[in-house]
This record gives C-alpha cells, structure tokens and sequence, in this order.
C-alpha cells in the first residue's frame, strides 16, 4: 500500500507479484489482514495481478469481521468491566470497505464497554493523516491532522481510544503526545481491548 500511494507503482506491482506468488503456493480459505491498508489492498487491488488463492478465491477479511464472527459464536468471553471508549474509523476500513459497524461489534463483543461516538465518526469520519501520507511526514508549518483528530476525539470525554489499524493507532498515539494527554487518555487496537477483558 505504502509504495503504491507514495508514487512507486512499479515496486508496488513487483511486491504485489512476489506476494501473489507466494499466497498461490498455499492451500487456504480466510485471510486475515489485522491493517485496514494491506486488507484494502490485498482484496482489490492485488486480483489484477493473479487470483490469490491456489485453486477457489479466497475470502480475505479485516480482523474486526473475525472477532465480531468469534464473540457472535460465544468463542470469546469477557468481563462485564464498564469502560468508556471512543472509536476512530480507519479510512481504509470505513471509507474504502464501508466496514463500520465490524470493529463496533467486535469492541463493545458481550461486555459493559460504552462508546461514545465524536461528531466525525462513520462515514463523517476523519482520516488521522497516515492515509495521505502524512505517516513519514515531518510537519513544520500549521497544525499536524492527527492532533486534530486527537481533539476531536477528547471531546466525546472518553478516556480511551480504539482503533482497527496499525497507521491510524501510531499517528493518534503521536496526536495524543503531542497534544499532552499520555496521563489522561490510552490508545489502543480493538483486539487488545478485547485480549484485556478475556475471562476463562
């Protein structure tokens, strides 16, 4: 995904062959992808290049559908621990996939967990930055997005953040810093959410 967006689209298609490849020498149902960017990438774009599996075409899915099929299944049990949280929707995931309602599922599961939705939430959402690059980026004039964001976020009162993708979790942790609430707020993946409240 990176390579592609960053303007490398001849490493992207040598990458996507080589990954291709190496799927189609495997014998598999279900993909997993825990990043909404390699989930969006592997399931539409990477079929221009080859079919994905060896043999039936894959069903490639963000680990929000896994977890939310898990606790619908009463695979998972958690703790009835009341939590409140706010959730930043990866565009990758929302925007892209018009998945919102997986990670919901998946972070509010059987559990007491309460979440508190900002006014740019679902398909109002706002992207933190890493989409458009602003990952690598090194802002030195105007206000960075993921501090943004990040204020956005801290006025539904939550205490915690949930988020579904790796990118958008490292740049609203930097908004967090940057903006000083490391005391007052956590942000977390909604599978270590759930990881926390698992009861045997």
């Amino acid at each position: 995904d990176p390579a592609r967006r960053l303007g490398e689209e001849n490493l992207f298609q040598s990458l996507a062959k080589a990954n291709i490849a190496t799927l189609q020498s495997v014998q598999f149902k279900t993909l997993v992808a825990n990043c909404p960017h390699c989930f969006n990438t592997i399931k539409n774009e990477y079929p221009e290049f080859g079919n994905l599996g060896n043999g039936a075409s894959p069903e490639i899915i963000h680990h929000s559908v896994l977890l939310k099929r898990l606790l619908r299944e009463n695979k998972l049990r958690l703790d009835e621990k009341v939590e409140n949280f706010t959730f930043h929707d990866p565009c990758y995931l929302g925007r892209y996939n018009d998945e919102y309602e997986a990670p919901r599922a998946a972070l509010k599961g059987n559990s007491m967990l309460n979440i508190i939705e900002t006014e740019r939430s679902k398909e109002n959402g706002m992207c933190c930055g890493a989409g458009g690059g602003h990952f690598w980026m090194d802002l030195k004039i105007g206000d960075r997005v993921n501090s943004i964001r990040v204020d956005q976020l801290a006025e539904t009162g939550a205490d915690n953040i949930a988020t579904a993708c790796p990118f958008c979790m490292q740049m609203i942790e930097d908004g967090v810093k940057l903006t000083n609430r490391e005391e007052r707020m956590s942000v977390r993946d909604i599978a270590e959410v759930l990881a926390d409240r698992l009861v045997e």
